[in-house]
């Protein structure tokens, strides 16, 4: 995997690692994408395999599906990350990491070594982004 510049979600993803990603550059072939929804239902992601037109990404937005209400947190508070905030790292994110955290052992259980690898770097490291994203703002 070639190395790319972070695109830091606000709850700390790294969309340009991420295989839904699809934002120019980060364009996936209709493969690409199969086998990423194909991914997600072996790692229990989903139920079942997902058109690609549901499980590509072209980033967070308020209006998106979010466990923790991440985007739409950071907009009311006029922040890009949740690095910015006052609270941070507050209950919801605490939990948010807790929860991701608990998926990397099936990862790691079912997905190759190139998939692992892009999977830790897109979700796994969302609590290091996030103090990176910190430091670098003081």
């Amino acid at each position: 995997m070639v190395e790319t510049k972070k695109v830091l979600a606000a709850c700390g993803n790294d969309c340009a690692a991420c295989p839904r990603y699809i934002a120019h550059p980060y364009e996936k072939t209709e493969e690409e994408l199969h086998h990423t929804a194909e991914l997600w239902k072996k790692i229990g992601y989903r139920d079942h395999v997902v058109p690609n037109e549901e499980i590509a990404c072209t980033g967070c937005k308020p209006e998106n599906w979010c466990r923790y209400q991440v985007v739409g947190c950071c907009e009311e508070r006029a922040i890009k990350t949740c690095a910015e905030c006052t609270e941070y790292p507050c209950a919801n994110m605490k939990e948010c990491f807790a929860v991701t955290k608990s998926f990397e052992p099936m990862c790691r259980k079912v997905c190759t070594d190139a998939e692992y690898r892009q999977l830790q770097k897109a979700f796994f490291e969302k609590e290091k982004n996030l103090s990176d994203y910190e430091i670098r703002s003081l």
